[in-house]
């Protein structure tokens, strides 16, 4: 009796397939599933007798999809990612009272954190967990709801909405306004040390202190001078502690600025910038009413936020 011809392909070697292509590596589609590279090569020839044709062509240490798979890729993504909706959907129940966001370690403490009692104080039946990390989201595999991305808000595969702009701008320590060295127009940041916002993320339109002093044609300060940091949490705590003047996001010196921890020292210092911060998850998710509600609270935060300008 002939084989249906409608049979399911094997579960197993589409996740092989899918992390290979993905890659174009078997190695490293062995080690993203936790196998040998020799059980990635069975299940993609598994496949490819369940297909009747080759899906790689095997070129040295390196594959390149042939016309079938590159056809079929997307489709088994996409199945994949429905897959796990629906296992997200099948946990709901489990998940029900809590809410996981992904962002970066300098947002999630200095802007998302701090905000977070008030959250907790009006929807006292659900917890929000926060997951600091510098990387992208990966939606398949990391348990986070939704994440809070800082860029231009176009991300393949995912839904975005803004919440909020940014701009970059000085700050200091109180103590830097005082004295004979006080800090009173752009041209006293010769007698002081610049701290330096080296973040990954890479926005063409934020200025850096060369720009910043040359869009305010401010002569006789060395803008290369000054130690540099990775993290913008770390330039801010630099500025708190009286180390230097920061040229530093907003968003992330917010609730330093209200609290007076950080001043501004020149009115008109503030740059407006192409990047913001953005919510994201995967187009197509369900989200939870828990989800729903954290996002409504979030974004009327952000907005009041950029009204009141800190």
């Amino acid at each position: 009796m002939a084989e249906p011809t409608d049979r399911l392909p094997p579960l197993n070697a589409l996740r092989a397939f899918e992390a290979a292509a993905r890659r174009l590596s078997f190695t490293q589609a062995a080690d993203e599933l936790n196998v040998t590279p020799g059980a990635i090569s069975q299940q993609i020839r598994q496949l490819e007798d369940y297909a009747g044709t080759p899906l790689f062509k095997r070129t040295g240490r390196s594959v390149l999809l042939t016309d079938a798979a590159q056809a079929s890729l997307p489709l088994v993504r996409e199945a994949f990612e429905r897959i796990s909706e629906a296992g997200r959907i099948m946990q709901s129940p489990a998940r029900k009272g809590r809410v996981m966001v992904s962002c970066a370690p300098s947002f999630a403490a200095k802007w998302l954190a701090p905000r977070l009692d008030k959250f907790h104080q009006l929807h006292s039946g659900t917890e929000a967990w926060i997951s600091a990390d510098t990387g992208l989201t990966d939606f398949t595999a990391a348990d986070a709801d939704f994440a809070i991305r800082y860029g231009r808000g176009s991300y393949d595969g995912l839904k975005s909405e803004k919440l909020l702009d940014e701009t970059v701008l000085p700050v200091c320590s109180p103590a830097m306004l005082d004295g004979p060295d006080a800090i009173r127009r752009p041209e006293d940041l010769k007698n002081h040390t610049l701290l330096h916002d080296e973040s990954t993320e890479v926005d063409p339109s934020c200025p850096d202190w060369a720009s910043w002093l040359r869009a305010r044609k401010v002569d006789g300060v060395d803008a290369s001078r000054g130690p540099r940091f990775n993290q913008a949490i770390l330039v801010i705590e630099a500025a708190a502690a009286g180390r230097g003047v920061a040229l530093a996001k907003q968003a992330i010196a917010a609730s330093d600025l209200a609290s007076g921890r950080l001043v501004a020292p020149f009115a008109d210092g503030s740059t407006s910038i192409d990047f913001g911060y953005w919510l994201v998850w995967p187009k197509g998710r369900h989200l939870s009413p828990d989800v729903r509600e954290f996002i409504k609270w979030i974004k009327a935060e952000a907005a009041e936020t950029e009204v009141v300008g800190v």
